[in-house]
């Protein structure tokens, strides 16, 4: 017992000094993570690391456990992430069917105009943002399965794809 007290506040510490040391280690992993996203996957690893069984083996090395189980959380988030779309009549058909979520038009009277300022505008999105777009409305993930694989909250998910939509129907409609 001993041992998992001294473990729990070598890690404390730890944590508490290299937290923004590991911060920019998880963005040079990643491309495009943005702050909150690496902070995310480091409560995501130091969680996993508190919660770890009391008859554990004590750890000897903390730098090299911790910067390991961030390497591992690293390597999960990369691995799932799922193709993107490569049959361009399909994709042209999802930016057309996005495309109505903002104007419900009967005819086709600016659809093209409309699709070619949406795909500018997802473009133009901060990554958090254009990655919800992409996996809720164009891949059909739901928030559940996005959150599992990435170990983001559902909530936090939902804020984003809000925010994301918010600003792409500012932006298409200037």
């Amino acid at each position: 017992m001993a041992s998992d007290q001294k473990d729990n506040k070598n890690l404390n510490s730890f944590f508490e000094e290299e937290y923004s040391s590991i911060k920019r280690y998880i963005q040079s992993k990643i491309k495009q993570t943005s702050e909150s996203d690496a902070e995310d996957i480091i409560q995501d690893v130091a969680l996993r690391i508190f919660s770890r069984p009391i008859d554990a083996l004590p750890i000897h090395n903390i730098g090299g456990y911790v910067y390991n189980a961030v390497k591992n959380k690293i390597t999960d988030i990369l691995r799932t992430k799922r193709t993107r779309f490569d049959d361009q009549e399909q994709l042209e058909q999802l930016w057309t069917d996005f495309t109505y979520l903002f104007y419900d038009q009967s005819s086709n009277e600016y659809p093209t105009l409309i699709r070619e300022k949406l795909k500018i505008a997802i473009e133009e999105l901060k990554p958090v943002y254009r990655d919800i777009i992409i996996a809720v409305d164009f891949e059909n993930y739901s928030y559940k399965e996005i959150s599992m694989e990435t170990g983001i909250p559902q909530g936090t998910l939902m804020s984003r794809r809000h925010r994301a939509l918010s600003i792409l129907l500012k932006k298409i409609e200037n």
